[in-house]
């Protein structure tokens, strides 16, 4: 999608109601791995005391979960949970997973996941890399910045789903295809992947999120694949236009059958609305129906903005808040805490 300014992020969170949060949180059993030398993942212990509460987060149970989908919102102002709320309210659905772009530099927030958390949500962080270069990352220019990050998160210990440089195959974003090649994207990814294991930071779900390849149709996915063993979701951005008429398997389709040349792992839309037009009721139906259909797809996150002349939001319009409604009650979705 055309290039955003950066978020900044919101603690939302008083410490004390995070520490609350942090001693009902699910610490039960490690779910560790690592890097070997090859620069594949292979499995290896993490350091941690003989306390269960050392134990990592037991993460096995969200990253292909069964029984249930994902439901999702990146919404104006987020993550204070104020506007999550109104958009729950709008729908009759409260979102299981609330997601917030965060500019490179900026530090993990742990009161906006555990806040997220208590409100029974799962957090997602699109990780972008302004003021840098991908290269630079992958050089090492960040590692002190990306361990700082990774132990925050492995401190905090509640499960985290992070997406970095999202949409790389476009051309809209500095770290896309203008001024970054495929292998520096993946040797930045496993990079900050191997940094993160260092860490023991294994209560991340992280998502490879490339945008819908019908706008790109000359740039191949498979060489920005990282490798099964550095990415857990593979994350899909693709928005139903105006133009329409736009259905679930003709927006994601071909991007879903090029990712499956090289990968099994489960798909989340990570960024779709519906723009206002004609056809959107059947567009909003057919992206909800669609996710219901298919096993491989977790569910749908939501932009709720109003951004460069186009109202996205569900909130101000009132029919396809009609739709959403009535089509996300017989959802399904997950508890992330279970």
């Amino acid at each position: 999608m055309r290039a955003r300014p950066r978020k900044a992020l919101l603690s939302v969170l008083p410490a004390a109601l995070a520490a609350a949060v942090l001693a009902g949180c699910g610490v039960i059993s490690p779910h560790p791995q690592t890097a070997g030398a090859s620069g594949q993942s292979s499995p290896a212990s993490t350091a941690a005391s003989s306390s269960p509460s050392s134990l990592p987060y037991n993460m096995s149970g969200l990253l292909d979960p069964a029984g249930g989908k994902f439901f999702g919102v990146e919404a104006e102002g987020a993550p204070a949970l104020g506007p999550v709320s109104a958009f729950a309210a709008s729908v009759g659905k409260r979102p299981d997973l609330v997601g917030q772009y965060l500019a490179w530099g900026s530090s993990f927030d742990p009161q906006a996941v555990a806040a997220a958390w208590a409100y029974g949500a799962m957090y997602y962080i699109a990780w972008e890399p302004y003021d840098t270069t991908v290269q630079a990352i992958g050089d090492g220019q960040s590692d002190g910045y990306i361990t700082r990050f990774a132990e925050a998160v492995r401190a905090l210990n509640l499960p985290v789903a992070i997406s970095f440089g999202h949409e790389m195959n476009g051309n809209w974003y500095p770290w896309g295809t203008t001024g970054t090649s495929a292998a520096q994207f993946v040797a930045a990814w496993r990079h900050i992947h191997n940094l993160f294991v260092q860490a023991g930071a294994s209560n991340v779900i992280w998502v490879w999120n490339p945008n819908i390849i019908n706008p790109v149709p000359q740039v191949q996915l498979a060489p920005y694949w990282p490798g099964d063993s550095y990415v857990d979701w593979v994350g899909i951005t693709g928005y139903f236009p105006a133009t329409g008429p736009e259905r679930f398997a003709t927006l994601y389709g071909p991007t879903i059958a090029e990712i499956r040349q090289f990968t099994t792992k489960p798909v989340i839309i990570a960024e779709t609305s519906v723009e206002t037009g004609p056809s959107e009721l059947q567009a909003m139906h057919s992206l909800v129906s669609g996710v219901q259909r298919r096993r491989d797809v977790l569910g749908f996150i939501w932009f709720d903005f109003n951004k460069d002349g186009v109202d996205w939001q569900i909130e101000s319009r009132p029919a396809l808040r009609a739709a959403m409604a009535a089509d996300v009650a017989g959802l399904q979705l997950i508890d992330p805490k279970k």
